[in-house]
């Protein structure tokens, strides 16, 4: 499950550009994951905000930057603000080393805009299914997976999720906000 994994590529200015596009987690959830991923001594705590990925890092060349940002800003336009849940942990393990947040509510809804985030001049496949999560923990030592699997498993966080955001990897491996794109599509008839 990692190749919705947002980390280090490198130290030197990528070009092509490396992006991604997630739904960010807010406060105080955020700051909370944050200590959390810290706690358990995950080095991505610092450079990786909590999020739900939509499209894992890809590089982009430079001379599709414009298509790009037209084509997340139609997305965001077909897709009406839903309101997310997350709730208890999960893990990928033994597949992966990962100890994750549930998405309890606004799995479809993230299914949906990834599945649509994905084409175009974005289009790829993955390595695994898609599967909506929030990564606390990656890669770290046995006892600090368990620690952030039992330490969290009754989080619940609930809030609306009005935007979704592009980012691009800096040349010190940190993820820098591109671009925000609110979300101002019809509610979906039911």
């Amino acid at each position: 499950m990692n190749d919705d994994t947002f980390v280090m590529r490198g130290t030197t200015p990528p070009d092509p550009a490396v992006l991604g596009v997630v739904v960010e987690i807010p406060d105080p959830w955020r700051q909370v994951l944050v200590d959390w991923r810290t706690k358990c001594g995950d080095p991505q705590a610092g450079l990786v905000p909590p999020h739900v990925t939509l499209l894992p890092p890809t590089e982009v060349p430079a001379a599709d930057r414009a298509a790009v940002t037209a084509h997340l800003a139609q997305v965001a336009r077909c897709h009406p603000p839903f309101t997310m849940h997350l709730s208890g942990t999960g893990t990928f393990r033994p597949v992966s080393e990962v100890v994750f947040i549930a998405v309890a509510r606004g799995i479809g809804d993230c299914e949906l805009l990834a599945g649509q985030v994905r084409k175009g001049p974005l289009e790829r496949g993955l390595s695994y299914p898609y599967h909506p999560h929030v990564t606390v923990a990656h890669d770290v030592p046995g006892d600090m997976l368990e620690m952030a699997y039992t330490g969290l498993a009754d989080l619940s966080a609930e809030f609306l999720v009005e935007h979704f955001t592009e980012f691009e990897q800096t040349p010190d491996g940190s993820w820098a906000v591109a671009r925000q794109y609110p979300l101002t599509g019809p509610p979906l008839a039911l």
